[in-house]
């Protein structure tokens, strides 16, 4: 959720209502707090000042802050009804004093150069067609010796999207920019970070996805209709559907992003 115009949200109050019945009560995206805490294995958060870059409805960067101890954590969206709801949930769990949120325009972001020690993003960057303006605008926020943690929504090739895979993002009908790991790894790379990898998790998600599709067919389904309505969950339906044929194939891969500033000294 970095591209998209705020003046007409992707993510309104119904797909918020809607994701906290699959995903959980502030997430936008898929796993929960323990792929979260996968995405950030390895780093210490803390003391440090974090960006949660994309961060939605606020789940993730409040689960950041109660369970890795950061001095500081920023979420920033460019949707209003997220940032919105972010506050809120911030406010209504007492995290205020060590959780922001800030909400601007699509277009550089709003903090000075080496304002922080981690930028975290869950599935966010997909919605950014211009992948090397926001990772030259990343690596940009961060110290130096600072690290850049994600997770992303990837398609498996450079190249035109199969049939497949149109039909899935046509049935999504949000903003997708997807590119590959290969491109993900050059624009890294030429934005100046070092050590960048990129793994895949489209194993892990497949599953997962199959398990979303599942209870939104039954268990889930009632609670659903009864937040957005029959159609809305009817839509989303299909286009679980379609989402589960391109995980199949691979060519829809999630993916881990990890990248380093050089100097200074490891987060």
């Amino acid at each position: 959720m970095i591209e998209t115009p705020t003046q007409d949200p992707e993510y309104d109050d119904a797909a918020i209502r809607f994701l906290a019945v699959l995903w959980g009560e502030g997430y936008l995206s898929p796993g929960g707090p323990e792929e979260v805490d996968r995405v950030l294995a390895g780093l210490d958060l803390s003391g440090k000042r974090v960006l949660d870059l994309g961060c939605g409805a606020g789940g993730i960067t409040l689960h950041i802050a109660r369970t890795h101890h950061p001095a500081e954590i920023v979420g920033f969206d460019v949707e209003l009804p997220v940032i919105e709801a972010a506050r809120r949930a911030a406010d209504a769990a007492g995290l205020s004093d060590r959780v922001s949120f800030v909400q601007a325009a699509p277009g550089e972001l709003p903090f000075a150069d080496g304002s922080f020690d981690i930028v975290f993003s869950k599935d966010a960057l997909v919605h950014v067609a211009g992948k090397e303006a926001i990772f030259r605008d990343i690596f940009r926020v961060l110290k130096p010796g600072g690290v850049f943690a994600a997770s992303d929504w990837l398609i498996g090739h450079d190249g035109e999207p199969s049939t497949e895979m149109r039909d899935y993002l046509d049935a999504e009908g949000l903003s997708f920019g997807m590119a590959s790991s290969a491109r993900y790894l050059s624009v890294m790379e030429a934005a100046g970070f070092q050590s960048a990898t990129a793994t895949s998790r489209n194993g892990w998600y497949r599953e997962v996805a199959r398990g979303e599709l599942h209870r939104l067919q039954g268990p889930l389904r009632a609670a659903a209709v009864a937040e957005v309505g029959e159609a809305y969950v009817d839509k989303n339906i299909r286009t679980w559907s379609a989402m589960q044929k391109v995980l199949d194939t691979g060519e829809h891969c999630p993916t881990h992003l990890r990248g380093q500033k050089p100097g200074g000294s490891a987060a």
